[in-house]
């Protein structure tokens, strides 16, 4: 099985940095699990404001920096939920396909996210390819017994020049010989049992912060656009910040429109989070890790602002496995950003 939408964490980015091409943000997990995390009360999303006085920013800092802390708790209690268990059992049988396959598939499908073949969707998932669809075709490769000195299978061998005949061919080890066209089905063209879902949106009443935010982006040095659904390029991804404006030179960041405005809000603030901390970064190793602070920032200050936005914690267990380890790690950094964030806003 193959999942576009599937790294070796299972799960993609949801925000992009600097030019990567079509960096993909706030991805949306399929979402008909209950995403409460176990033993734990709703994170209080009443909006909290500081005096302008001498203690305001200390007292901003200790409660941004509370709300990090539990975040991380969060994190590590979704991770060992029974409902997360169940979501990456079914992530583990997808299949991380080469760039190259990963091409032929979107030449084929461009709005293909998780794909496998004829007999694999109905035997692992009870999901059965509708009459009349059309297969992706890529390379799958030939594993076989191979001739240790041309590397070639014992029928190829036969035809060469090779003279190996130290050992029988019944001897030799497996390998990789080459590669056969193969057919494969994306989830749209198949029908029948649901798979796992998870849920990652944010939620609540933002009470004017989608405008707030997007008052904001002169003081952030910061171009943002909300995009119609129907005008949207980047397949599931809810946000983008990949390049920088034409006009402005600024980050660019796009997220698609959509009804729960809660979560339209807590997108621009995790797309404002890669602008300031991560645009221009090309430290491939570090991609991980920049996931998790921006959306450790875009948790606090939408949090700050009164959104619920605990599934957060979802997202960030499937990401990486050490998410609650970073966000305690750069406890600093997410907080100095979010405070930073929550006072352009504010301004």
């Amino acid at each position: 099985m193959f999942s576009l939408l599937v790294n070796s964490n299972f799960l993609p980015p949801r925000g992009g940095c600097g030019d990567v091409p079509e960096s993909a943000s706030r991805y949306r997990l399929m979402s008909t699990m209950n995403s409460e995390t176990p033993d734990q009360e709703p994170s209080t999303t009443t909006t909290h404001s500081f005096d302008d006085s001498d203690t305001r920013a200390d007292e901003m800092r200790e409660q941004l920096d509370a709300w990090v802390e539990e975040l991380a708790d969060l994190t590590d209690q979704a991770r060992a939920s029974e409902q997360f268990q169940q979501w990456l059992d079914v992530q583990s049988k997808f299949h991380d396909y080469s760039a190259r396959n990963t091409l032929l598939i979107k030449m084929q499908c461009p709005e293909a996210t998780k794909v496998a073949g004829y007999q694999t969707w109905k035997d692992e998932f009870d999901r059965y390819v509708q009459e009349g669809e059309e297969a992706i075709w890529i390379w799958a490769p030939i594993i076989t017994s191979k001739c240790p000195e041309c590397g070639n299978s014992p029928s190829y061998h036969a035809n060469t020049d090779c003279e190996y005949d130290e050992t029988d061919p019944d001897e030799w080890s497996r390998g990789l010989v080459g590669f056969r066209p193969t057919s494969v089905f994306d989830i749209s063209q198949t029908e029948g049992e649901s798979l796992p879902e998870l849920e990652t949106a944010a939620h609540g009443d933002p009470d004017g912060l989608v405008e707030d935010l997007l008052a904001a982006t002169d003081n952030l040095d910061v171009d943002a656009t909300i995009v119609n659904p129907s005008d949207w390029e980047h397949g599931d991804a809810r946000g983008v910040c990949k390049r920088r404006s034409p006009s402005t030179t600024n980050p660019l960041v796009e997220v698609v429109d959509r009804a729960n405005r809660g979560d339209l809000a807590s997108t621009l603030i995790h797309e404002y989070a890669h602008a300031l901390l991560h645009f221009d970064c090309e430290d491939e190793p570090e991609r991980a890790s920049r996931e998790v602070e921006a959306e450790a920032v875009a948790y606090i200050v939408s949090r700050h602002f009164g959104l619920n936005a605990d599934n957060a914690a979802f997202y960030l267990a499937a990401w990486d496995e050490e998410a609650a380890e970073t966000v305690r790690d750069r406890l600093d950094r997410i907080s100095r950003t979010a405070s930073n964030l929550v006072t352009q806003i504010e301004a």
